[in-house]
């Protein structure tokens, strides 16, 4: 069984080891710094941490302020009050001067799980992905978003990273790096790619397995920078395989499966399956009821993988 970390966890500590390299590293939280783990940067450099309160549009001004003064801030809370409660300072305060604003949310996706459909983001990455100038990260695990959140640091411009309250099975080594807007491949294969993104990763590679076992050779691509998008990375994979299946924890529209789609459509026209959050709210439940009721288990994506195939070959979905 594939040993699980915490996405927060490791963007905590990772926020104070970037802090003790560089005296320019800001922290803001709105009154949730428990539980995005930034206690951790505050409690090393109070003076360089601001708590917010419940107040995510001032956090973000505040943000870009700082940035206009030559600070690399952090900017973190849940993902559905980062993205639609700040919304606006976003868009005017942070990507239209292209500020270097650094926005890490917590708690995406349904895995948020008992904390029910006001805390369950699943459009955030939508709503990030449409703003200009914006960069868009979705980590596959705490490996993954330790090297994300050292590769946002280094890049200047807005950055908008996602993370998730459950924890992930790891899939990555400690010794990852992360290049934004570079795919990385997981495993080759002929017959279908699932190009992911999140949690999905890893349940496309025992998707993959499984399909080994049903004689089909499937690829797995994790796409860690939703936006920009690696369009060479996924035009090879149209190419090579000649269908494809998308899958990340968020809602089927406007996400990592829009975005493939568009790129697909327009340049290698091949089947794409897009597997994500139905166009629904859930009800509070466990991760692992709400991952299953959304369609977004390995089981699910051999269907999906299976219909891709299908649809290669001038069959029916």
């Amino acid at each position: 069984m594939a040993v699980e970390l915490s996405l927060r966890d490791f963007y905590g500590k990772t926020l104070v080891e970037l802090g003790k390299k560089n005296p320019n590293v800001v922290v803001l939280d709105c009154d949730l710094s428990g539980s995005t783990r930034t206690s951790l940067f505050a409690k090393e450099f109070p003076a360089r941490f601001f708590n917010m309160g419940v107040a995510e549009q001032d956090m973000i001004g505040t943000a870009a302020g700082l940035a206009a003064g030559g600070k690399i801030p952090f900017a973190s809370t849940f993902a559905i009050f980062a993205t639609g409660r700040g919304w606006e300072q976003i868009r005017q305060s942070v990507c239209y001067p292209q500020a270097n604003v650094k926005i890490v949310a917590s708690h995406g996706g349904v895995t948020v799980g008992p904390d029910g459909p006001s805390h369950q983001a699943g459009e955030d990455v939508a709503i990030m992905r449409a703003i200009p100038g914006m960069t868009v990260i979705v980590p596959a695990d705490a490996y993954d978003t330790a090297a994300a959140v050292r590769a946002a640091e280094e890049f200047t411009g807005p950055v908008y990273i996602r993370l998730t309250r459950d924890k992930f099975p790891v899939i990555y080594e400690e010794s990852r790096k992360f290049e934004i807007g570079r795919a990385t491949t997981m495993k080759n294969g002929s017959d279908v790619t699932f190009i992911t993104c999140g949690l999905m990763t890893h349940a496309a590679l025992i998707a993959a397995e499984k399909l080994t076992q049903l004689g089909k050779s499937a690829a797995v691509l994790d796409m860690g920078t939703i936006k920009p998008l690696d369009e060479p990375a996924v035009l090879k994979a149209a190419l090579e395989t000649g269908a494809i299946v998308t899958a990340e924890e968020h809602n089927i529209i406007g996400g990592l499966g829009g975005a493939v789609a568009e790129a697909v459509s327009g340049n290698v026209p091949v089947p794409v399956v897009r597997v994500g959050l139905p166009d629904q709210y859930f009800s509070s439940g466990t991760p692992e009821e709400l991952l299953e009721a959304a369609g977004l288990t390995p089981e699910h994506l051999v269907e999906a993988a299976m219909r891709a195939i299908n649809l290669k070959r001038g069959g029916k979905a």
